[in-house]
């Protein structure tokens, strides 16, 4: 969790909210088929609903306050993977940054697979 302070108050903003948003805005970027999850008991990664954009995100809080972003996405086929992955960062940092006020330190695409049809 990270805390917003000013003269009015404080702000607490969740790992859930960053998730979310986080999930939302790689998901609208060219390519990107939707967020991926690995199943445990086969260990194949399946494509999550867009209710379940989070799921594909994991959100470490550093000590600076600034976060860490992990995504595990699946791209559609026949799709420059590097500029996709170079879209999807900047505009994960660009809405986490204008919609929270947070500094993003670093964000990790992980294409797991790709959706061919």
């Amino acid at each position: 969790m990270v805390r917003h302070e000013n003269e009015n108050g404080s702000v607490n903003v969740s790992t859930s909210v960053y998730t979310e948003i986080v999930g939302t805005a790689a998901i609208n970027c060219f390519g990107v088929k939707g967020m991926a999850a690995r199943s445990l008991t086969d260990g194949v990664y399946h494509l999550l609903r867009r209710e379940s954009v989070g799921k594909g995100v994991h959100v470490q809080f550093n000590e600076d306050n600034t976060i860490s972003i992990d995504l595990h996405i699946i791209v559609d086929n026949n799709v420059n993977l590097n500029a996709v992955g170079a879209s999807i960062i900047s505009e994960v940092r660009y809405v986490v940054t204008n919609c929270t006020g947070t500094e993003v330190r670093a964000v990790n695409v992980y294409i797991d697979s790709m959706m061919i049809g």
